[in-house]
């Protein structure tokens, strides 16, 4: 009988683990990210709280003589929450996989240990108590007591099964402190085996992995550079960068620093004490971890206060520790408190300025001004107005460390796409503009404006909105929608947490209501917006394709 009541608590267990742990990897292991995916899942949440109810309301059953199809009703009903769970949990494609790292093998060793005690231990301990006992019919009772327990302790295992992955977490977490402690010691380490490698660090609401990918192009053209690859931009994402890939022959270490709650920029500065800074932007991003702008700003300014601490710490002159700011920005023009700091962008007054921009079929052109006077066309075959704030935040640090602008003009026009940032795909008459990896109210703003220069085509937005706004999240997706109907021919949202706010936008901005379409998921949108118009020119936006633990 324990065998029986064992089965479909295996199946619910291992894939319900799975997939709570592939929830907790992708909150980046913060409890707030992984309460926040748990409330979102209202479903799954009753069914394993009906797993209790139905239990208790099966065992009132039973006393009632009168009325024994209770138990019945409740036993299919339970039979039915459980295969319903299990059908659930079955492993689906994922847009972002679950890694099974060493973090997560540790997690899965405290899932054993915790459903030990919770399911095998209790029931053990019944056996003996009554086997001890010489009063009654000690002998029937060892044998039933324990089966009773377990089948008690299994429907309390499964009702707070989702609690399981959080509580293992905070029971880890100690381990987890030392184990990190170890590897951050050891990239220190290398890095002070390397006193001549050049840090560079990079933060910013928006732009930083762009400006990091179009820096080391840049100063490839010179130096011996690595950078921190895709979005690794977490301290151990830096630190296994340094541990794995920093070599003796690197001459500059590239560094995109993230950021999702206070002093999270602080937390990696201490671990690379960068030499110099670039902020390329702030916003109002990651609000609901930050709170307020305020808190935004101090941690964004975190890099560039590292950079001050390393020149007082080194006493070399500033000319040897750059700041290299967005002056186009302007939440940072509002609260600029850097003086040294050398501004780059598109307006006048920035110390790298550009000029004369102008967007073909082929690419953009435009004409960056140095601070010395001396000016340099370039081209790239990448489009909108953010690429050339960017390239020249990334022009201003390259020529400051001494690359000519002549020789810049070279590596600009070898300049690629960032994969999921505005990257442009084409596949016939279908141009994809995938902006997958943003999240931020600027960042959709410059998406659509992108969008718009796509002239005689189809405009299509596909997006589930943005997250991680706080208490402005509704505001900002409204406006969202508003900004969309002013460019977009159909607009497809995706589920049900921003729908609304971007739709109810855009019909306040007089959008028609016949080609706004609302998809469950993202295959269903991909299906509808190729569907849409089939055979004309059509660009596609696909604006934050946000990973599986947004609902």
């Amino acid at each position: 009988m324990i065998l029986l009541c064992t089965l479909p608590i295996l199946a619910i267990m291992v894939l319900a683990l799975r997939y709570y742990s592939h929830m907790l990897q992708l909150s980046s292991y913060q409890f707030q990210g992984y309460f926040r995916v748990l409330r979102s899942e209202k479903l799954k949440m009753l069914l394993h709280v009906m797993i209790l109810v139905l239990s208790v309301l099966a065992i009132v059953g039973l006393d009632m003589r009168n009325k024994v199809p209770l138990t019945m009703i409740c036993g299919v009903l339970l039979f039915a929450d459980i295969v319903w769970l299990v059908v659930l949990y079955i492993p689906r494609k994922a847009k972002k996989k679950f890694v099974v790292t060493s973090r997560v093998k540790r997690l899965f060793v405290t899932y054993g240990i915790l459903s030990i005690l919770i399911l095998v231990v209790p029931p053990v301990i019944s056996k003996l108590s009554y086997g001890e006992t010489s009063e009654f019919n000690s002998a029937d009772l060892s044998d039933v007591a324990p089966i009773l327990v377990f089948i008690m302790m299994a429907v309390i295992y499964m009702a707070i099964l989702p609690l399981i992955p959080a509580l293992a977490n905070l029971i880890n977490k100690p381990i987890e402190l030392r184990i990190n402690k170890y590897y951050i010691d050891d990239a220190k380490r290398l890095l002070r085996e390397h006193p001549n490698l050049r840090i560079i660090g990079i933060t910013g609401s928006f732009g930083k992995t762009s400006v990091k990918y179009y820096l080391t192009t840049l100063l490839s053209e010179g130096f011996s550079v690595l950078m921190t690859p895709e979005s690794y931009n977490t301290p151990m994402g830096i630190v296994r960068t340094i541990r794995e890939h920093l070599k003796p022959t690197h001459e500059i270490f590239v560094c995109e620093m993230g950021a999702r709650h206070l002093h999270d920029i602080k937390e990696i500065t201490d671990i690379v004490h960068p030499d110099d800074g670039i902020l390329t932007s702030i916003g109002y991003q990651h609000l609901e971890t930050f709170h307020s702008l305020d808190n935004i700003i101090s941690t964004k300014y975190e890099l560039l206060d590292a950079v001050d601490e390393k020149m007082k710490t080194t006493g070399e002159p500033a000319k040897k520790h750059l700041k290299f700011v967005n002056g186009d920005n302007e939440i940072i023009r509002s609260n600029m408190k850097y003086q040294d700091a050398i501004t780059y962008g598109l307006l006048e007054g920035n110390d790298y300025r550009a000029t004369d921009i102008k967007v073909t079929s082929g690419g953009t052109t435009f004409v960056v001004t140095a601070p010395d006077g001396e000016s340099c066309e370039f081209s790239t075959k990448l489009v909108g107005r953010h690429n050339v704030e960017n390239i020249v935040g990334a022009i201003a640090a390259a020529n400051s460390l001494g690359i000519p602008m002549s020789k810049l003009r070279i590596a600009v026009r070898r300049l690629a796409s960032v994969p999921h940032r505005l990257e442009l795909n084409k596949h016939g008459n279908v141009s994809i503009l995938d902006d997958a990896y943003n999240s931020n109210p600027n960042g959709a703003k410059v998406a659509l404006e992108t969008l718009s220069l796509f002239e005689n085509t189809v405009k299509i937005l596909v997006t589930p909105g943005m997250v991680e706004l706080g208490a402005k999240e509704d505001e900002y997706n409204k406006e969202f929608g508003r900004q969309a109907a002013a460019v977009c021919d159909y607009i497809i949202t995706v589920g049900e947490k921003n729908s609304a706010s971007i739709k109810a936008g855009a019909l306040e901005a007089g959008f028609d209501p016949e080609r706004l379409f609302v998809k469950n998921t993202l295959s269903e949108a991909t299906a509808l917006m190729y569907e849409i118009d089939a055979g004309r020119e059509k660009v596609i936006l696909l604006e934050n394709d946000l990973p599986d633990n947004y609902k």
